[in-house]
Parts: structure tokens; C-alpha cells; sequence
């Protein structure tokens, strides 16, 4: 390495020490609700796996059942295999879409999905809050983009006559729980003829909705292009386009993420079919409505212990600290009290609203959530 790109590596990352920001991996071994470290156990509220998929029996079986390992090639040359094409039928009917397209990962998909179509558009929309994955995507476009303020669809300048336009937002924000407002968006979706809607339901899909369809279950007009991401509700990883035929077909031609990409594990694409299965059959109903009841408890509680909550009513609970040697002050006392939450700062969330997000999940018990809201409590307190 050279010894100028090595001063700048160490001087950026001493900066980001100095201000407490400096990320780092830390090796734990996990379930929905429960994780080790070092030989040491904690309840688990941070993680995405909504429903406990991950260690559902018939997706680890799944998983387990397929021979290979790895998927030998690209999609697009033979890493396309039955097991990817029957998940991708699957979405494709369970959403009420014409082709739903496979990425490694819902980052991917946004990125290099948005990227790729959305350079056919004269001018993109993003809201302020969009995850990082579709602020890459509009940038690489190449075309013109702004953002919007947050949640406030009836604000977005009108487009002149003939111009086209891609509106970019999420069912679900990943650092607050609050969600797409439905009329604003089913208004703009009438009065804005030329303009189409790309829709990250990454928290949305499997959660929202009676059957776990996600925000197209909630609204009349489904979006032209709905991200999913296999990591949260499913469970597992990877992620999803659901589009129309020719979209479908323009994203085989011109995405670099797509084309140039080994294809995910067959085995992988088995387990998230069953995940899947789980998902839109009656065990779903009934985690769905696990998870409700612990988000429902949760909120109670913290309220009758006044907690600074945010709105959320779904399974990202946030609670705004500030300052970021107060949020980590706070997730550390949690830690004390065999309870894993991570603190969350800036630059993943503004300036001054430091955090902790907090996670529920169908595999939380009551009594969980009563350690949960107990130990929150003295934390703050101390603090």
C-alpha cells in the first residue's frame, strides 16, 4: 500500500475513533431472540428476522436438502437453476407481478436495479430517508435526482408535461418503523400519470398485510417495481425485483449486478421458497399475530414507564437518545443486563438522533419483553 493512501486510511478512521463512530465486526453466534458472545448469553433486539424463519425446521431443511453447494456461474450463463426459478414463480404469483428477478442481495437489488432502469427516466425522486442502497442507485443512474422531505409524497414538485419520473421510497424506514403514508401514496399514484413508483418493501414483505404479502397487500395500486429482501422476514438473505416481463428482460440485458454476478446457492433459493410457504400459509397468520401481540406489549409497557418511543407500530422500536456517548452509554447498561441492543449513530442515522433501534420478533415471549422494558428503564435512568 502506498504510504499516502495508508496515512489517509489512518487518519480517517482515527477521526471517526475519536467521535465514537469507528464500526467494527463483532463475531456472536444468534437467534431471532437469543445471542452469545464470549460465552455469554443475552437476549436478542437486534435482529431482523421478524418471524424466526431462520431457524424454522422446514427452511433449514430446506436449505439442507439441496447437494451442491454453490451455483457455479452467473444466471445469465448456468447458475440459473430449478430451485431459482420455482422461487421466482412463486413471488411472482404471491404478489400479483408478471417476473420477479433474483439478486444476491436486496443492497444489489436497489443499487444496481435502480441504477439500471432508472437512467430511462428523465428525473428521479428519492426521499430524504431512503436507504443507502437507493441513494446509490439514483447516483449511478447518471440521471437528474432529488430528494424529497421525508413521508411527504403531496410536496414532490410536479414533473413539466412530458417528463417521466421515478417516485423511490420504502413500506417500512429501517431506522424509525414508520411507514409509507397509504392515501398520500394512493393519491399520487392517481394524479401523476407519468410517473412510477419503485417501492423497497424490505421490512414490509412477510410482515405487513393478513397474508404477508407486504404493502401491495395494503394498497389498490401495486407499485411498477417492488424490492424484497430475503434477510428479514424469510429469514435468510438475498433479494428480489418484482417487475413487469419487460423490465424483467431489460434488467437480463443491462444490470452489471445481475449479468456479472455468480448467482445465489440453489439451497438458498430453496429455503426462502419455503420461507415463503411459511409466510402466506396459516403458521404465517399465526406468527404475524405473535409478533403484533409482543409489538402491542412492548409499546404498553414503555409508555406506562414513559420511554422516549417513537410512533412505530411495527417491529423497529426506536427509541431517540441524542447524543452518541448516550446511546452507547445506554446500549452498554442494557448489555449489563444480559440484553444485546445496538446502538445506532450517525452517519447511518442524522446528526443529534442517535439510537437504539430496537427489534421485536414472534420468538420474544412475554417475559422477554417485560426484561426488555425493565431493563430499559433502569438504563435510562442511569444514563
Amino acid at each position: 500500500m502506498q504510504a499516502k493512501v495508508q496515512a489517509q486510511i489512518q487518519a480517517q478512521l482515527a477521526s471517526r475513533q475519536q467521535r465514537q463512530r469507528c464500526r467494527q465486526l463483532t463475531t456472536v453466534t444468534s437467534t431471532a431472540s437469543e445471542l452469545q458472545l464470549a460465552g455469554q448469553r443475552y437476549l436478542h433486539f437486534s435482529s431482523n428476522d421478524y418471524l424466526g424463519l431462520s431457524s424454522h425446521p422446514a427452511v433449514r431443511a430446506a436449505w439442507c436438502s439441496l447437494a451442491t453447494v454453490g451455483s457455479r456461474a452467473s444466471p445469465l450463463v448456468t447458475g440459473y437453476q430449478t430451485e431459482h426459478a420455482r422461487l421466482s414463480a412463486q413471488l411472482a404469483e404471491f404478489l400479483g407481478y408478471e417476473a420477479v428477478m433474483l439478486f444476491g442481495s436486496a443492497f444489489a437489488a436497489n443499487s444496481g436495479g435502480l441504477a439500471t432502469l432508472g437512467r430511462l427516466y428523465d428525473k428521479l425522486w428519492l426521499d430524504r430517508l431512503a436507504h443507502a442502497s437507493l441513494l446509490a442507485g439514483a447516483q449511478q443512474s447518471g440521471q437528474p435526482w432529488r430528494r424529497f422531505r421525508h413521508n411527504q409524497l403531496l410536496a414532490i414538485t410536479p414533473a413539466a408535461t412530458e417528463n417521466s419520473e421515478l417516485l423511490v421510497t420504502e413500506s417500512v424506514f429501517s431506522m424509525d418503523g414508520d411507514q409509507l403514508p397509504l392515501t398520500d401514496y394512493a393519491r399520487l399514484h392517481r394524479h401523476r400519470p407519468r410517473a412510477d413508483w419503485w417501492l423497497d418493501d424490505a421490512h414490509g414483505f412477510g410482515v405487513l398485510g393478513k397474508d404477508g404479502r407486504g404493502v401491495v397487500e395494503l394498497v389498490q395500486q401495486a407499485p411498477e417495481y417492488l424490492v424484497l429482501a430475503f434477510g428479514k422476514a424469510c429469514g435468510v438473505a438475498g433479494g428480489a425485483i418484482a417487475c413487469s416481463a419487460d423490465a424483467a428482460s431489460y434488467l437480463s440485458n443491462y444490470c452489471p449486478e445481475l449479468i456479472y454476478s455468480t448467482a445465489m446457492p440453489a439451497a438458498q433459493a430453496a429455503a426462502i421458497t419455503a420461507a415463503v410457504e411459511v409466510i402466506a400459509g396459516a403458521e404465517g397468520q399465526q406468527l404475524r399475530s405473535r409478533l403484533a401481540a409482543n409489538i402491542s406489549l412492548f409499546r404498553e409497557l414503555a409508555q406506562q414507564r414513559e420511554l422516549p418511543l417513537s410512533e412505530s407500530q411495527h417491529a423497529i422500536q426506536t427509541l431517540i437518545l441524542g447524543t452518541d456517548a448516550r446511546a452507547l452509554g445506554v446500549s452498554a447498561k442494557l448489555r449489563a443486563q444480559d440484553i444485546w441492543c445496538a446502538a445506532i449513530r450517525p452517519p447511518t442515522v442524522p446528526e443529534g438522533t442517535a439510537r437504539l433501534r430496537l427489534t421485536l420478533t414472534a420468538e420474544h415471549s412475554d417475559a422477554h419483553i417485560r426484561q426488555l422494558v425493565d431493563a430499559l428503564a433502569s438504563a435510562l435512568d442511569a444514563a
